[in-house]
Protein backbone atom coordinates (compact mmCIF):
# COMPACT_ATOMS: atom_id res chain seq x y z
CA UNK A 1 0.00 0.00 0.00
CA UNK A 2 1.40 3.66 -1.47
CA UNK A 3 0.81 6.43 1.27
CA UNK A 4 -0.34 9.11 0.02
CA UNK A 5 1.00 12.20 1.30
CA UNK A 6 -0.75 14.98 3.65
CA UNK A 7 -1.28 18.65 2.27
CA UNK A 8 0.94 19.69 5.21
CA UNK A 9 3.67 17.19 3.22
CA UNK A 10 3.35 18.34 -0.26
CA UNK A 11 3.04 22.35 1.35
CA UNK A 12 6.63 21.77 2.82
CA UNK A 13 7.85 20.05 -0.19
CA UNK A 14 6.45 23.14 -2.31
CA UNK A 15 7.89 25.82 -0.04
CA UNK A 16 11.58 23.74 0.04
CA UNK A 17 11.50 24.26 -4.00
CA UNK A 18 10.25 27.58 -4.77
CA UNK A 19 12.44 28.80 -1.72
CA UNK A 20 15.88 26.55 -2.83
CA UNK A 21 15.07 28.27 -6.21
CA UNK A 22 16.12 31.76 -5.18
CA UNK A 23 19.61 30.07 -3.49
CA UNK A 24 21.37 30.12 -7.02
CA UNK A 25 20.60 33.74 -7.84
CA UNK A 26 21.63 35.11 -4.65
CA UNK A 27 25.14 32.64 -4.73
CA UNK A 28 25.78 33.96 -8.23
CA UNK A 29 25.05 37.65 -7.18
CA UNK A 30 27.23 37.80 -4.46
CA UNK A 31 30.24 35.57 -6.13
CA UNK A 32 30.24 37.85 -9.43
CA UNK A 33 28.62 41.05 -7.91
CA UNK A 34 26.87 41.22 -11.67
CA UNK A 35 23.20 43.14 -10.77
CA UNK A 36 22.57 44.00 -14.29
CA UNK A 37 20.09 41.47 -14.99
CA UNK A 38 17.89 42.33 -12.10
CA UNK A 39 14.95 44.30 -11.81
CA UNK A 40 14.73 46.84 -9.37
CA UNK A 41 10.66 47.06 -10.12
CA UNK A 42 10.35 43.12 -10.26
CA UNK A 43 12.03 42.68 -6.82
CA UNK A 44 10.38 44.98 -5.10
CA UNK A 45 7.08 44.09 -6.44
CA UNK A 46 7.89 39.93 -5.24
CA UNK A 47 9.64 41.49 -2.33
CA UNK A 48 6.21 43.00 -0.41
CA UNK A 49 4.36 40.40 -2.24
CA UNK A 50 6.35 37.88 -0.18
CA UNK A 51 6.15 39.69 2.76
CA UNK A 52 2.32 39.49 2.45
CA UNK A 53 2.05 35.79 1.96
CA UNK A 54 4.36 35.73 5.09
CA UNK A 55 2.03 38.27 6.88
CA UNK A 56 -0.95 35.45 5.63
CA UNK A 57 0.53 32.71 7.05
CA UNK A 58 1.27 34.01 10.27
CA UNK A 59 -2.44 34.81 10.46
CA UNK A 60 -3.68 31.33 9.44
CA UNK A 61 -0.78 29.53 11.24
CA UNK A 62 0.07 27.58 8.09
CA UNK A 63 3.63 26.86 9.39
CA UNK A 64 4.75 25.57 5.58
CA UNK A 65 3.29 28.88 3.93
CA UNK A 66 5.30 30.97 7.25
CA UNK A 67 8.31 28.79 6.52
CA UNK A 68 8.52 28.96 2.73
CA UNK A 69 8.01 33.04 2.76
CA UNK A 70 9.94 34.02 5.70
CA UNK A 71 13.31 32.36 3.80
CA UNK A 72 12.10 33.69 0.20
CA UNK A 73 11.63 36.89 1.78
CA UNK A 74 15.12 36.96 3.26
CA UNK A 75 16.73 35.98 0.10
CA UNK A 76 14.40 38.41 -2.26
CA UNK A 77 15.59 41.21 -0.22
CA UNK A 78 19.11 40.25 0.04
CA UNK A 79 19.45 40.26 -3.74
CA UNK A 80 17.44 43.60 -4.08
CA UNK A 81 19.64 45.00 -1.75
CA UNK A 82 22.38 43.75 -3.47
CA UNK A 83 21.18 45.67 -6.61
CA UNK A 84 20.56 48.41 -4.87
CA UNK A 85 23.36 48.51 -3.14
CA UNK A 86 25.77 47.54 -5.85
CA UNK A 87 23.62 50.07 -8.80
CA UNK A 88 24.37 52.87 -6.01
CA UNK A 89 28.51 52.26 -6.19
CA UNK A 90 28.18 52.27 -9.98
CA UNK A 91 28.36 48.85 -10.73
Amino acid sequence: MTAIPSPEHIGYLAALLTTASFVPQVVHTLRTRDVSGISVGMYSVFTTGVALWLAYGVMIEAWPVIAANFVTLVLAAWILWLKLSLQHQGR
